[in-house]
């Protein structure tokens, strides 16, 4: 893509921008695996939703669904009525794993992958060899190529190579299925003044609304400014950053730190009143806890959070757990938490009817330099030693499910109850690892 430059008129003189980043984007990622394992599917139209009724969503929508206005989101039974033949399949979220680690592997194959932005999406940084405009292209072509050979023929990507990593992003962004689009220092930032401000990432509606007020409605007007003042209108610390990445600058990435573990789950019809939420919660929180040892954390805040049938603002309440690991450490304060739940769900007209239920392991850190306990060899009813035995007990359970699958142990009341059967499912931006689907 390349076009005269328009020049900004207070544009300060900017460092070389060579292309530093190639960003690989699959094309509906969890509609395409389906149509890869079931030929049947393929070139049809298709949307992959969670097991239930039809008021559930489309996690995914092929390359044929979107067609007639299906995208992710979309109600099931919206879906049916935008296209009569449109084909529901249930998402297989283990699989999704799979097909993304041979995916990634594939990748390296070529290139180091830098960075893994999502289940569907892949950064890799060029080096100084691979960096000029047809390198990169064959490159790109390279990788496309490999993964639909060895991965499969449905497994279709989009390629944005650009001189930093957001601008890679919107490349990718623009040409689906199956692009490739380069952004290079020549075409900026004027290639981009055809895209909506919330297109990038970090803008949404309020955002949007915050630059409107200071009179920036458009990428054009917003790179048109000094950077001091963009970043004025953009508010915040490193407020011109944005600026200067639209004009193609490579600043550094800022760190970042896991902060929470937690899952959530929407309940079906059947299952949406006191006992089995509260079953389910308690599966959530062993699994986060489960998922908390396994990546070498203790957490000091648990947070319940649930929404409502009748309400979308949804409900949250927390409490205090001393720096810890333990399965047994977190039920019993989950315990503590949930008459609270019951408490909320009792003033609302509609009683205890909840269509969501999410339990949150917070204020996380890492374990380092751990000794043992000093209080491991007293009497095992001695309240000291109860949660080195909690710790050692959760950790073993952690090793029986590992080797005979999930729920091969868990932690009662096993006393009835319907409760649903609760997954690893993929989030937008956290790829669950392969150990969990045995948690």
């Amino acid at each position: 893509m390349t076009q005269s430059e328009s020049p900004t008129a207070s544009r300060p003189d900017l460092p070389p921008r060579p292309l530093r980043w190639l960003f690989l984007d699959l094309n509906s990622y969890f509609a395409s695996v389906e149509q890869q394992l079931q030929p049947g599917l393929r070139g049809r139209p298709v949307i992959v939703a969670p097991i239930g009724s039809d008021t559930t969503v489309a996690i995914a929508a092929s390359i044929e669904a979107k067609r007639f206005g299906i995208k992710t989101g979309t109600p099931v039974w919206e879906a049916q009525r935008l296209c009569r033949n449109v084909i529901v399949t249930p998402a297989r979220h283990r699989r999704y794993v799979e097909f993304h680690d041979a995916i990634v592997a594939e990748i390296w194959r070529h290139i180091p992958v830098t960075r893994v932005c999502s289940i569907d999406e892949v950064a890799c940084r060029l080096l100084d060899n691979e960096n000029d405009r047809a390198a990169a292209v064959a490159l790109a072509r390279r990788i496309k190529a490999g993964i639909r050979q060895r991965i499969g023929a449905c497994l279709t990507s989009s390629v944005g190579i650009a001189p930093n990593r957001l601008l890679a992003k919107l490349a990718s962004d623009l040409q689906k299925p199956d692009g490739l689009v380069v952004f290079e220092d020549r075409d900026l930032p004027h290639a981009l003044f055809g895209l909506k401000l919330t297109e990038i990432a970090g803008i949404g509606a309020k955002m949007e609304r915050r630059l409107a007020r200071d009179g920036v409605n458009d990428i054009a007007q917003y790179c048109a400014r000094r950077p001091r003042d963009a970043g004025f209108a953009w508010g915040g610390t490193d407020g011109d950053r944005l600026w200067y990445q639209l004009h193609g600058v490579d600043l550094p990435e800022k760190a970042t730190q896991s902060r929470t573990v937690g899952h959530s789950h929407v309940l079906s019809p059947s299952t949406r009143g006191d006992e089995p939420a509260r079953l389910t919660a308690r599966r959530l929180a062993l699994k986060a806890a489960s998922r908390l040892r396994r990546k070498g954390y203790r957490a000091r805040l648990l947070v319940l959070h649930a929404k409502f049938e009748d309400d979308k603002s949804g409900w949250r309440a927390s409490i205090r757990l001393p720096e810890t690991q333990d399965s047994f450490v977190v039920l019993a304060r989950l315990d503590a938490l949930f008459p609270r739940l019951r408490a909320a769900a009792a003033a609302r007209p509609g009683g205890f009817r909840l269509r969501m239920i999410g339990v949150t392991l917070a204020e996380i850190a890492p374990v380092a330099g751990d000794q043992g306990s000093l209080f491991a060899h007293l009497a095992p009813e001695d309240p000291l030693a109860r949660e080195t035995r909690g710790l050692a007990l959760s950790e073993a359970m952690d090793r029986i499910n590992q080797r005979f699958g999930r729920n091969a142990v868990s932690v009662g009341p096993l006393n009835g109850g319907r409760i649903d059967r609760i997954g690893s499912k993929i989030a937008f931006g956290r790829i669950p690892e392969l150990d969990e689907f045995h948690e």
